[in-house]
């Protein structure tokens, strides 16, 4: 391949690798329109934007990086950086995938997590979580309920409330639905609902439900306090599931070194 065939092939390289960026950011980007901005796509908005300036800017980069020793240096220790948090996150994300299909072989005690509630009505990724559970109660009708979420500052109901109004008009019986409306995050779920199992003599197992991304965190949680626990997954919103998958990385890592 002669020299300008090995020109024209790099520029069509960076050009791909910059339209691939440019596409990476609008994925991260279209959750905003939703009011949604969280450290996974605010990180992954990031990200795409230093490596497409990177991409268009490459040939000026490199003739610059290779006039300057310190900056080869501290490149090279980026690139091996990213390079292992890209292996760990892969790892994480291979438990993600495992906890979010171990499902439960017989009846268990369901604890639905809670999420956004819009006045009284539950934001998309709740109903999607309340459906879930729905389907799992209507196929195992001896099975009892745990709907887990407090009430926000701008919630006119509590998480808890939403998702057991949205079971009973779904045809589930309010006497196999406990209400959990205390709780403001994932752990407090877990420890709360727990509370509710011991006052009302429930099994040690359960299953819990909340969208796929979430459940290897739960799982984690729910082992700290000693809680055999199995997942029936809500499918997330493909538009929406880059950004909280992402999120979800710094989340199981923060609970590995400080949830203990």
């Amino acid at each position: 391949m002669d020299t300008a065939a090995k020109g024209a092939l790099a520029r069509a390289c960076l050009i791909f690798f910059a339209l691939l960026w440019a596409a990476g950011f609008a994925v991260f980007l279209a959750p905003v329109s939703a009011g949604i901005i969280n450290i996974g796509n605010a990180a992954g908005m990031f990200v795409c934007a230093v490596l497409f300036f990177l991409s268009v800017f490459w040939n000026r980069f490199f003739r610059f990086m290779s006039g300057h020793k310190a900056v080869r240096v501290v490149f090279i220790a980026i690139v091996m950086s990213a390079l292992l948090l890209a292996v760990l996150a892969a790892v994480i994300s291979v438990f993600m995938i495992s906890t979010a299909n171990r499902t439960p072989d017989g009846n268990t005690t369901v604890i639905v997590l809670g999420c956004k509630v819009r006045g009284e009505e539950p934001s998309l990724m709740l109903r999607q979580r309340i459906m879930t559970a729905y389907r799992y109660l209507d196929q195992n009708p001896s099975a009892m309920c745990i709907v887990s979420g407090g009430q926000g500052a701008d919630e006119l109901i509590s998480e808890a409330e939403s998702m057991k109004r949205v079971l009973v008009e779904q045809g589930i019986s309010e006497d196999r639905i406990i209400l959990e409306d205390r709780s403001t995050g994932t752990d407090e779920n877990i420890r709360f609902s727990i509370e509710k199992m011991n006052e009302y003599g429930m099994s040690g197992s359960v299953t819990i439900v909340t969208n796929e991304f979430h459940q290897l965190r739960a799982k984690l949680i729910a082992d700290k306090y000693g809680l055999e626990s199995y997942s029936v997954s809500a499918r997330t919103s493909l538009w929406l599931l880059p950004t909280y998958w992402l999120r979800e990385w710094f989340g199981v890592c923060y609970q590995i070194v400080f949830g203990r």
